[in-house]
């Protein structure tokens, strides 16, 4: 009998130390599952925030292509265009022309070896200079453009195209006789 009470007693003991280990595993798998669903969740968080910063990414790198011109652009065209060697030929010594040769001696009435004007010669090629290398249509980066010379402060050149907008680079260059040059480009 007392082998039976003890057998019955450690049968009650078992059960209840049966039903602790399985309450434990329970509250374990509670605390486990709650574990994985924050990892889900912070994961989550995680992937939304990464798509957020390609979003804005991607409208950083259009905004970033969308300057057109920057200040330097418009010196070193102005610098360049001035070098430019013209089908204008000289009359007397048979040399090419450039650019600032024909605004040297536009002021003075001579003409090309072909009989043309130095002024028309002049006012040809910077306008199929500027056409070549200033696009401007709605499309464009470049809405407008503006070329002004002048000599002893009288307009001798002055070329524009489109409608200049707020967002404006220029640049002068001032040439030996009193000519400055004017380039202004807006996006």
């Amino acid at each position: 009998m007392l082998k039976k009470l003890i057998k019955r007693r450690g049968q009650k003991e078992n059960l209840h130390l049966n039903k602790e280990i399985s309450n434990l595993n329970f509250s374990w798998k509670k605390k486990s599952t709650k574990a994985q669903e924050e990892m889900v969740g912070f994961v989550l968080i995680v992937v939304i925030v990464a798509v957020i910063l390609l979003i804005l990414l991607a409208f950083g790198l259009k905004s970033s292509k969308k300057e057109a011109v920057e200040s330097y652009e418009v010196t070193n065209f102005i610098q360049s265009f001035l070098q430019y060697t013209t089908d204008c030929r000289d009359s007397n010594d048979l040399e090419w022309f450039s650019i600032k040769q024909l605004l040297y001696e536009c002021g003075y009435g001579r003409t090309c070896l072909d009989e043309r004007d130095v002024c028309d010669a002049l006012e040809s090629e910077l306008s199929g200079i500027l056409e070549q290398n200033w696009i401007v249509t709605e499309q464009s980066a470049v809405k407008y453009y503006g070329l002004e010379i002048f000599s002893g402060g009288e307009a001798i050149i002055n070329m524009t195209k489109g409608e200049e907008t707020n967002n404006c680079k220029g640049s002068m260059q001032a040439l030996a006789h009193e000519i400055d040059v004017y380039f202004t480009v807006c996006s």
